[in-house]
Order: C-alpha cells, then sequence, then structure tokens
C-alpha cells in the first residue's frame, strides 16, 4: 500500500474553499452505481456558521444538541437521493482516546448520519498506526473511481478547500486503505452507545481548543 501520509500535491489540483465546494457538488451525484468513501483522522475541527457547532463553541451542549436533530430531515431526504442515484456512502472515523470535546459533538452528529443511512464505522487510532510511519493519514474523500480529494485545514482547523486528484491508482489507493480499515471498525451505534452515550457535557473551557 503506498504510504498516502505522503501524498504528492503537484499530482493534483489545489482548490480554494469555494472551488472546492462547487466541484464536489457538481461531481457528487455523477457517480451512479459507484461508492464515495471518507477517512476522517484529525481529532478538531471547527465549523462556524453550521448552527449545532455554533452552540457547541457557545458552551450551550443542550442547544447543540436539539440543534443537530434539525438536520435529521435534510439528511434523510440526501440518503434518500443517494439510494435513487444507487452511490453508497461509507465513512471512517479514526478516535483517539480521551475523545477531544469536538470529536465528542461530532460523535452525536454522526450517530445521525449513520440513523439517516450513511454507513459509519469507527476505529481506534491504534488500528491506523501501522499506516502512519511518516506522520498522521490526511483526510480524504473519494468519488468513485474518478476523483480524491484530500481536503485541508487552516491551523485553527478550519476547512481550507482540497486538492482534488484524478489518477486512477490513486483514487483506489485511497478507497483500498479506507475500506481496508472500515472492515476491521466498529459501527457507529455500537461505538456510540459504549464510548458515547453516558459522557457528561464537555467542560466549556475546553471547547473549541
Amino acid at each position: 500500500m503506498p504510504d498516502l501520509t505522503r501524498l504528492d500535491d503537484s499530482l493534483g489540483e489545489r482548490l480554494s474553499l469555494e472551488e472546492y465546494r462547487r466541484d464536489f457538488r457538481a461531481r457528487q451525484w455523477t457517480i451512479q452505481g459507484e461508492a464515495s468513501w471518507k477517512l476522517e483522522r484529525a481529532q478538531h475541527f471547527i465549523e462556524p456558521g453550521f448552527p449545532s457547532w455554533d452552540a457547541f463553541a457557545r458552551g450551550e451542549w443542550s442547544t447543540a444538541l436539539r440543534l443537530l436533530e434539525d438536520e435529521r430531515e435534510w439528511l434523510e431526504d440526501f440518503m434518500a437521493e443517494a439510494v435513487r442515484k444507487r452511490i453508497r456512502l461509507f465513512r471512517l472515523r479514526v478516535v483517539q482516546e480521551p475523545l477531544t470535546p469536538y470529536l465528542q459533538w461530532e460523535l452525536h452528529l454522526l450517530r445521525l448520519r449513520a440513523e439517516c443511512g450513511e454507513d459509519i464505522r469507527v476505529a481506534d487510532a491504534e488500528a491506523v498506526a501501522r499506516y502512519e510511519r511518516s506522520g498522521p493519514l490526511p483526510e480524504l474523500v473519494t468519488l468513485g473511481a474518478s476523483t480524491l480529494y484530500r481536503v485541508c485545514y487552516d491551523e485553527s482547523g478550519a476547512l481550507d478547500g482540497a486538492v482534488r486528484f484524478s489518477a486512477p491508482e490513486l483514487v483506489a489507493d485511497a478507497a483500498e486503505l479506507t475500506s481496508e480499515l472500515f472492515r476491521g471498525a466498529e459501527t457507529m451505534e455500537s461505538f456510540f452507545r459504549r464510548r458515547v452515550a453516558d459522557l457528561p457535557p464537555p467542560r466549556r473551557n475546553a471547547l473549541t481548543g
């Protein structure tokens, strides 16, 4: 398996945040009958503008969870469209212990996404260690066999565009790695019940750091 921690950006095209969003929207429904694989590795992001995250960042935990539930109808419609187009959506979330406050929040969102039909599993950081001899795995998204994004974030953890790769071997390597880890990972519901459901709200002074 090639070292995906050292993806050569010169083999792809750097997209700004708006370019990435436009490009992804233009491609995501064109992979009928194929699969999309997403690998999430970092333990902290920021998502300003997303109402539930904004409430979480203010320390309003119960409001953040309530606002997540407001996303259910949109997610159900999104997944229904994926089913109609025969697009299979898989996501692997790598988790380190102890959970960061952000990850505690995100796992509630991922549980909702799983309830709406996205196939999500959770892997312990030890399960990916053998692939990280050169550094942490990047954040990766594949669309079918034609597109791979290395999703980029700035130093604060805010989304900052992506590098898009089109070489079939790179797309296949990313999908193969994610699917291999996925097969040995725990289902979202099982992990959530075991490690997240009974946690107290995260401490306010640690929410965004």
